[in-house]
């Protein structure tokens, strides 16, 4: 198959489901970056990233002949991503994150998430922040606000309901507005 920019996923994952090299390494191009992305929020570790990232398009050149078309494609591959972290984590036998309290007084009533994310300027802060919250508050919000998916594509690749989903996006914001809050009052 001649590969080109105007290919969908859809007809790439054709393509290489019969051994197209080429529809791979177009593939491989068009989600590198978006996937290294999200496999270094979720991991804080750019050697491990980059390794996941190579596990999880390895599984999708295997799996290609298999995908249903029952999701968008990036959904099942961030799907493939998540399940490769989750892997590698057991595979580490814990993970260190530090919890915050959910009945930490917010003294920032009036504020709400996007005003704090858009006076924090430095993007430092916003990563220690992401880093105070729990791995399942940091992942719905990198997937909501970076990847910019739906409640319901969220709630596919995480394999929960949507319902959970809504629940943790709207603690994992209170969580981050606070944590911002505090930042900004630092010196």
């Amino acid at each position: 198959m001649a590969v080109s920019e105007q290919d969908t996923d859809e007809r790439l994952l054709h393509a290489m489901a019969g051994g197209d090299m080429e529809a791979m390494t177009a593939f491989y191009r068009r989600h590198e970056t978006r996937l290294y992305r999200y496999l270094l929020a979720k991991l804080n570790d750019s050697f491990a990233a980059a390794d996941l990232l190579n596990e999880v398009m390895l599984e999708v050149w295997r799996s290609a002949a298999r995908f249903a078309g029952r999701a968008k494609v990036t959904t099942w591959m961030f799907g493939i991503a998540h399940n490769k972290v989750m892997s590698f984590w057991r595979k580490q036998g814990r993970r260190e994150f530090t919890e915050l309290d959910d009945n930490l007084p917010d003294d920032t009533p009036g504020a709400d998430l996007e005003q704090a994310l858009s006076v924090v300027k430095d993007g430092e802060v916003l990563r220690a922040c992401m880093r105070t919250l729990s791995e399942p508050h940091r992942e719905v919000l990198h997937l909501v606000f970076f990847e910019e998916l739906d409640y319901s594509e969220i709630g596919r690749i995480l394999k929960v309901p949507e319902g959970t989903v809504k629940s943790r996006v709207y603690h994992a914001k209170i969580l981050l507005k606070k944590q911002l809050a505090n930042a900004m009052r630092s010196p």
